[in-house]
This record gives structure tokens, C-alpha cells and sequence, in this order.
């Protein structure tokens, strides 16, 4: 480290002033302190993979992190009102109007999602008008608490973003009424979902001391709110540094707008923009070239897109670090650019006579697979159809991501027992004031929530939930849920460490699949109900966790942090059951798929399919021995065995680049894949390693001050424009504006009239008539 200092030559800053390299002289600052232990200054008891010793700066007074630094002020006035009523009576308004639209357009196609940066971008206006009301008071309560604030501002976009997705409840209660002729009343669906979404709260809130307090767990996606709430409310503090040039807010300004008449382009003018196939508009008939270099069926060897919705679809590459878009990255291509094409181009699983690339089943025939021919009135498997019918077959990159999958939830456990058992221990008997960076001392005068709240949230909500399942004929028992909570515990503080350090989640809902379709096949509700409570669960506390890590970034008391995500989760859950109620009752035709205002309900479509593929048809018939997709099952030895290599080559070698590889990333970050593809991870990668690594180590100055502003412009831009396009120009008139024009020109139909478009298979079915076994 020495020697590597001694070697930096001081160059001129871009205002002309002679000084030190930004990184050498944080570290400088760093070394010269005689207490600067790693694990003291960060307290991570694992090799942090996320900490640059060369960039630590003055550990005492802010983020041993540049990225938090960049992002976060290392300051706080206790004094700035939080919890007022217009921060109430705004946050309740978003937690009713957003998961309200949202809801609404859930089950329409093309549909529009209303983010938690739209309600973000549009409180600040609101608040400022909101602060120009008299200053008198009302029943003891100032009528105008002073001027709007970045922490009311804070607390408005937690309680809008808790409601932004629907509940994940909803849809089994949709595809209850859609497939099983099930409309149950509104109490057991308004108790279904509330135990869902709430009950993971407890968990998260007992995980705190894990996944917020430590300065290790940075919450890489929490940065770009920061940045944008800082450059809002124009807060200056020493992370964003001295670099001159124009202001966050006026860079915010230019960006923003940009993105948004930007997204005009491939969003509506010029879609062959988006799914930029330029090879194959050359050669569209060519199957094996549409199958290599295709973005809707194939392997998306086209490398570019200029859309930044493709791009940021798996999440914006200005906030995850490089290290871990590095694995991503690898995984992709090994499994998808390497192993896939050999799987499919040897005919592994019979897959030439499908495409290589789909989210479709399909049978023997080379059809979607037609579940209603192999169920019985009742909605459970006909043995005899099945036999008759057809096995059921996936494309090789669907099957090839349910063997990820696999291998991420053994390699989660073993990754975690390997790098954070004694993280783990530490943080367990470690309070809030003595985490060692400047965040948790300031945070540490603030009334933490009492454990007895988290206590009442889980009793009441697993009371909620044995009620719901044991009062209507559900077939779900009261041990399966509480095994499905059990595996939600269980994986909670691993995935969470791993997300918030790498902002990758891995996900449990096809591992929770898997579980229940073995142990009790031919339920379809229990099988949903078991997915929902075992991976929801798991999702909504590291929400719950993400959130109050922002609330920790920003200084906002826990305890209103704490309601205001409880109050606006029930507020938006019962919203969202209350417009799907009206829609079901009063939309004629409600998930036909010849619904004439669009209202086919693709995602009800989809997860009913799995509940019949899953709970139905059953694992048993697809992974077991001597069936279809027996060898997927070693991805669970494979991803157990795999973080075991990395770990001891580390400790061999703990300076080199082997600290880097993280198996659950390389194994679970291509989890969006299908419907991703490679026209949303080649451009990611791409676009990270030119500002998460180039811009970073040789721009350190210009990075630390637009990087996550950047990011936030170009996302605001691309959600506000999203919202023009689709109430202005696509939903009146049911999209039928500019049919016979500028929607029917070459670049908005050159993409799709092709095999990949098309999703033509590489071999014609056999002389038989259909491929695969002749009995199965």
C-alpha cells in the first residue's frame, strides 16, 4: 500500500489548483490515523469486497464507503420537522392514488406502473405549495410547520413506494376467481393480504441489527433516493467534493429532460431502437442467426440497445458496483452465451424442436402446453389425460434459469455460513451506538422501535393468516405455513447481506415451488399460498430493511419510519383489493383474452399457469428421477460445492481478485431471464463498467458528484415520459392513435417480422408427429 502511494504524482484538479489524487489522499488521511482497522472502520468481520483501502478518507466524520459519501450527508439537525401532517396527508394520498392506478393497469396489456421516483419528482412541488398556507394553528396543530423539508420529503416517498407493486396476494386471489371459479369473500382476501405483506415487517424489524446498522450494509439502490433528495433540497456536504462545473440541480435539470424526449424515440417513434436486432433485420428468415442474435426469442448477440428502460430493467447500472455486475456478468455469459447454445445445439431436452429462448411451456407437439386438457372438474391432475396428452417441456434458457435457481438457494446458505457467520454473531450483540461510521452515531439519539412492536405486528398477522386459512377450504395447513415462514426466516439475513451489498436478491419463489409441489401435489391454493408466505414474506422484510436503511441514510426516527410503512402497506393493500373487487364485478369480459379494452391479465395468466404446472402437475413429474429435467436437481450440489472454491482460494490468496466472485450473484443475478435477455444485460454491463469502473478510477471527482444524480435523471425521465406516452398517445381510443402512420413504419414493425420475433424452432417436429418420449 505504501509503495503504491509513494507513486502517485499530484496532477492539477479541473479548477487548476494543485492537489493530491482524491483517492490517494483519503487514504493518506485513512493510514495516518493509528486505529485505521478495517473491521474497526467499517465493521465488517468479512472481507468486504465493497471497501477501496485507497478510498476510506476520514473514517470518523463520514462512510469508510465513497459511494455512500457520494451519495449521503454525514450530517444532521435533529430540529427539521419529520412527522407533520401535510408529510400524513400527502404520504396517504400517494398510499392511495398509486397502488389504486397501478392496480387498475396491472391487468391490462400494454400496461404502465406508477414508481415510487414519479411520487418522489412530484411530492417536492406539492410540499413547497403545501408550506405556503398561513402560519396559524388548528386544534392545537400548525396549519404550516416551516418549510417543506428533505426528511418530510423522505417519509412521503417511503409511504408512496411500500404500495407501488401490486400485492403479491392479489393475484392468488385473482387467479382463484380467473381459474379455480373461487370468489371468495372480501374478508378472507383482505386477511390473505394483509398477513402477506405485513408479517414479513416483524422479520425485518428483528433483522435490523444485521442489514441496516452496520456502514458495511450500503444499500447500493438507496443511494440514487439520496442523491436525488439531496440535489432536491440542494444539501451540500463533503462526499460530493469540490469538482467545479454546473450544480447537481441544474445537471438533475438537463438529464432529466433529456431522458424524458429521449424515451419518445424507441418508446413510440422508433421502437426497433429498443430491441436493436440489427442482425437480423440482414438475414430475418435465418433461424440459427435469429436464434444468436434475436432480443425477443434469442440470445440477444446484438449487444446494444439505445433504450434506457432495457437497460436499467434489471436494475440501473450507475448504482450497482462493478465487482458485482462483474459477476453478473460472468454468469451470463457462461450459462446463456455458452452453456445454452451447447445444451440447445445438441439437442439436450429435445429443445431444436422449440425456441431457444421462452416463458412459454410447451407440449410434445411444439404447442403452448394446454393445462385444462389434463385436469380434472375439480382442479386436480388427471393421471390418465397427462399420459395421454403430452409431458410438459421448457425452452433451454427457462429451464436452465430453474437450475440457477437451484444452485443459488444451496450456494446462499453455504456463502453465508463461509463470509458472514461472524458478522452474523458480532452484530447480534452489537447496538446502535457503537457501530464504528457517523450515520449510526447520529441516528443513535433517536428512539429506536421497541422489539414489542414487532412482536404485536407478528402475532396479529399470523392470527390473520390462521384465520384465512382455516376458516375457508384453502387444503393448506397450519405446519405448511408455518414451515413456509420458517424458510422465509431462514433466508432473510443471508439474502439480505448478499442484497445489500451487491443489490442482488435472490429470490425463494421457485424454491418454495418446488418444496410444496413435492409435499402435497395436487393443491394448486396451497401451493400458491405457500410460495406467497415462504418468498413474500422474505421479500417484504428486506423491503422493510431497505426502507429503514433510507431512513437511516436520511436521519429519519425510526419510530415514524416504522408507522409510516405499516399505516401505508395496509392503506395500499386494501386500496388494491378494493379496485381489483370493482374491476372483476364491473368490467364485462374481465382476463378473456379478447377483452376489447386490453383488460387480459397477463400476470394472472402466468402465475395460474405455474399454480397448475407446480401444484397441479407437480415437480414430481419434472425433476425426479427418470423425468424430463432430472439432471436440473444437481444444481442444488453444484451451488452448495461452488462458494467452497472461491472461500479457500481467498484465504490462500486474500489480496487477489478471487475475494470478488460471489457464486449466489454469478447464479441468481440472471434470475430475470426469460423474459429478460441479453438486450437488458450485455448493455447493463457495458454501461457499468464505463461508470462504475472507468469514470470512477480515472474521473473520481465527476463521479462522486452526477454519478447517482444521473442515474436518478435518467430514470425520472424515462418513468415520466412512460406516463405521457401511455395516457396521451396509448391508452385513448385503445391505442388505435397513429395505427395507419407512425406506428406501422419500418422502425417500429422491422423487429418484428423475423424468426426471433416469431420464435421459430431450429427443426420441424419428426415424422411421428411430435418429439420427446413415446411414454412418460
Amino acid at each position: 500500500m505504501v509503495e503504491y502511494l509513494d507513486q502517485i504524482d499530484e496532477k492539477k484538479s479541473d479548477s487548476g489548483v494543485q492537489v493530491h489524487d482524491a483517492k490517494a489522499f483519503d487514504a493518506e488521511q485513512a493510514y495516518e490515523k493509528p486505529s485505521a482497522n478495517i473491521e474497526d472502520i467499517t465493521g465488517a468481520e468479512f472481507d468486504d469486497p465493497n471497501l477501496d483501502p485507497n478510498a476510506i478518507g476520514d473514517y470518523e466524520d463520514d462512510s469508510p464507503y465513497p459511494e455512500v459519501r457520494a451519495a449521503v450527508a454525514n450530517t444532521d439537525d435533529p430540529t427539521i420537522p419529520v412527522n407533520t401532517w401535510r408529510a400524513w396527508v400527502i404520504g396517504v394520498a400517494w398510499a392511495i392514488l398509486i397502488p389504486g392506478l397501478n392496480q387498475f393497469f396491472f391487468f391490462r396489456y400494454p400496461s404502465v406502473t406508477i414508481g415510487p421516483l414519479v411520487a418522489q419528482l412530484l411530492s417536492f412541488p406539492i410540499g413547497r405549495a403545501f408550506a405556503l398556507l398561513p402560519d396559524v394553528k388548528i386544534l392545537g396543530f400548525r396549519l404550516n410547520p416551516g418549510p417543506f423539508s428533505i426528511k418530510e420529503h423522505v417519509l412521503i416517498t417511503i409511504m408512496a413506494s411500500v404500495g407501488a407493486g401490486s400485492a403479491y396476494a392479489t393475484d392468488v386471489v385473482a387467479v382463484q376467481r380467473v381459474f379455480y371459479n373461487q370468489t371468495w369473500n372480501f374478508g378472507y382476501q383482505w386477511l390473505i393480504t394483509m398477513s402477506t405483506q405485513l408479517i414479513g415487517f416483524s422479520i425485518g424489524g428483528i433483522a435490523r441489527r444485521f442489514l441496516v446498522s452496520p456502514p458495511s450494509m450500503i444499500w447500493p439502490a438507496n443511494l440514487v433516493y439520496c442523491a436525488l433528495f439531496n440535489t432536491l433540497h440542494q444539501t451540500e456536504y463533503a462526499g460530493i467534493g469540490h469538482r467545479g462545473g454546473i450544480s447537481r440541480e441544474r445537471f438533475f435539470s438537463y438529464a432529466c429532460l433529456a431522458s424524458f424526449l429521449w424515451y419518445f424515440l424507441p418508446g413510440y417513434l422508433f421502437s426497433a431502437l429498443s430491441y436493436f436486432s440489427w442482425v437480423c433485420w440482414i438475414a430475418p428468415n435465418n433461424v440459427v442467426v435469429n436464434q444468436l442474435f434475436g432480443v425477443v426469442h434469442g440470445l440477444g448477440g446484438s449487444l446494444l440497445t439505445f433504450d434506457w428502460s432495457q437497460i436499467a430493467y434489471i436494475g440501473s447500472p450507475l448504482a450497482t458496483p462493478w465487482w458485482a455486475e462483474a459477476n453478473v456478468a460472468a454468469g451470463f455469459f457462461f450459462f446463456f452465451w455458452f452453456l445454452t447454445p451447447v445444451l440447445y445445439y445438441t439437442n439436450t431436452w429435445d429443445s431444436k424442436y422449440m425456441t431457444i429462448s421462452s416463458r412459454t411451456s410447451y407440449d410434445h407437439f411444439g404447442k403452448p402446453y394446454n393445462v385444462t386438457r389434463i385436469l380434472n372438474p375439480d382442479a386436480t391432475l388427471n393421471l390418465q389425460a397427462y399420459k395421454e396428452y403430452s409431458p410438459l417441456f421448457l425452452s433451454t434458457v427457462f429451464a436452465l434459469s430453474y437450475g440457477l435457481s437451484f444452485a443459488s438457494i444451496t450456494a446462499t446458505v453455504v456463502h453465508a455460513f463461509l463470509y458472514f457467520r461472524k458478522q452474523i454473531w458480532t452484530q447480534a450483540k452489537r447496538s446502535l451506538s457503537e457501530q464504528p461510521d457517523i450515520h449510526a452515531r447520529l441516528m443513535s439519539r433517536y428512539k429506536e422501535v421497541p422489539e414489542w412492536w414487532y412482536g404485536i405486528i407478528f402475532i396479529s398477522m399470523f392470527t390473520f393468516a390462521v384465520v384465512s386459512l382455516e376458516v375457508w377450504d384453502t387444503k393448506f395447513p397450519i405446519y405448511a405455513f408455518v414451515v413456509s415462514l420458517l424458510i422465509a426466516f431462514a433466508y432473510s439475513i443471508p439474502i439480505g447481506m448478499i442484497q445489500a451489498i451487491t443489490n442482488q436478491q435472490v429470490g425463494l419463489n421457485v424454491i418454495t415451488e418446488l418444496i410444496i409441489g413435492y409435499w402435497m401435489p395436487g393443491r394448486p391454493l396451497a401451493m400458491m399460498l405457500f410460495k406467497t408466505f415462504g418468498y413474500i414474506t422474505m421479500a417484504q422484510a428486506l423491503t422493510f430493511a431497505s426502507d429503514m436503511k433510507l431512513g437511516h441514510y436520511m436521519k429519519i426516527p425510526p419510530r415514524p419510519m416504522f408507522w409510516a410503512q405499516v399505516v401505508a402497506t395496509v392503506i395500499a393493500g386494501t386500496v388494491q383489493l378494493g379496485v381489483q373487487s370493482w374491476m372483476f364485478t364491473n368490467i364485462p369480459g374481465m382476463c378473456e383474452d379478447d377483452q376489447p379494452n386490453g383488460f387480459i391479465c397477463p400476470s394472472t395468466q402466468v402465475f395460474g399457469t405455474a399454480s397448475i404446472i407446480w401444484g397441479v402437475i407437480g415437480p414430481a413429474l419434472q425433476f425426479s428421477k427418470g423425468q424430463v429435467y432430472y439432471a436440473l436437481s444437481f444444481f442444488f450440489l453444484i451451488g452448495a460445492v461452488a462458494p467452497v472454491i472461491p472461500y479457500l482460494l481467498t484465504k490462500k490468496y486474500p489480496t487477489s481478485w478471487f475475494k470478488y466472485i460471489n457464486l449466489p450473484v454469478i447464479f441468481n443475478g440472471t434470475g430475470l431471464i426469460p423474459p429478460a435477455s441479453a438486450i437488458n444485460y450485455v448493455p447493463w454491463t457495458i454501461v457499468g463498467f464505463i461508470f462504475q469502473y472507468i469514470i470512477r478510477r480515472r474521473h473520481f471527482a465527476w463521479w462522486a458528484k452526477y454519478n447517482y444524480v444521473l442515474s436518478a435523471a435518467l430514470d425520472s425521465g424515462v418513468a415520466l415520459s412512460v406516463i405521457f406516452i401511455f395516457f396521451c398517445l396509448q391508452y385513448p381510443k385503445n391505442g388505435t392513435i397513429g395505427e395507419n402512420n407512425v406506428l406501422s413504419w419500418w422502425g417500429n414493425t422491422v423487429w418484428t417480422v423475423n424468426a426471433d420475433a416469431h420464435g421459430k424452432p431450429l427443426w420441424p417436429l419428426p415424422e411421428k408427429g411430435y418429439f420427446g418420449p413415446d411414454s412418460w
